[in-house]
Parts: structure tokens; C-alpha cells; sequence
């Protein structure tokens, strides 16, 4: 069975694309916890940080190249916050690697 993030990838589940190359997705998160509340997202299926090996850590680079070289475009020039949650107790809720990427108002420690 396949992940929700993985059925999101192949376009067999509706979502708010933003960004999207032969290598990730990138589409707005349903529950946002800011007014810009995106998930940058590996086309591949990757589990978690802890899978990230020499083989695949390129598609990983590839994510954060692609937030630096779109983040106007994203509407994130003055900032953002880029966040990876990773196992159970990290706040990983599905089993797939992503990537938060939070913005659009001033962000602190405390509170997003």
C-alpha cells in the first residue's frame, strides 16, 4: 500500500500544487499553521531522515535548491522556516520524508 504523499506525487489524490519537476512535488499543507504552509515532497518514496544514504541524499539537495531558487516566487522573501520532522517521537506523522516550508508572518521558538 502506498503513502498518501506517494498517491499525492502520481496525482491520484487532489492537491494545491505550487511547484512540481521530474523530482518532487511541492503543494500547500491542509492543515497551515501559517499563511504560507507548504510540503516539498520526493517523488521517490523515501521513509524518513533516517533513510537519507549517498544514493538518494541528492533529491534531497535538489528540495532545499529548489526552495532558495523559487522563495519569491513562493511569496517568502523576507523569510521562512524550512522543517523536517523525523520518527514518531519528532512529530512524523506520515512515512514519508517532507519538508515544511513556513512562512508569510514574523516566526518564533514559542509559537508558530
Amino acid at each position: 500500500m502506498e503513502c498518501i504523499f506517494c498517491k499525492i506525487a502520481k496525482k491520484e489524490i487532489p492537491s494545491t500544487l505550487v511547484y512540481e519537476d521530474e523530482k518532487i512535488v511541492m503543494f500547500k499543507d491542509l492543515n497551515p499553521i501559517a499563511p504560507i504552509h507548504l510540503l516539498a515532497v520526493p517523488k521517490n518514496h523515501i521513509s524518513s531522515a533516517n533513510e537519507i544514504t549517498t544514493e538518494n541524499s541528492k533529491i534531497i539537495a535538489h528540495i532545499f535548491e529548489v526552495i532558495a531558487k523559487e522563495n519569491k516566487n513562493l511569496g517568502l522573501e523576507d523569510g521562512y522556516r524550512i522543517i523536517n520532522n523525523c520518527g514518531k517521537l519528532g512529530g512524523q506523522t506520515v512515512e514519508h520524508i517532507h519538508f515544511h516550508i513556513v512562512g508569510g508572518k514574523e516566526l518564533s521558538w514559542a509559537k508558530l
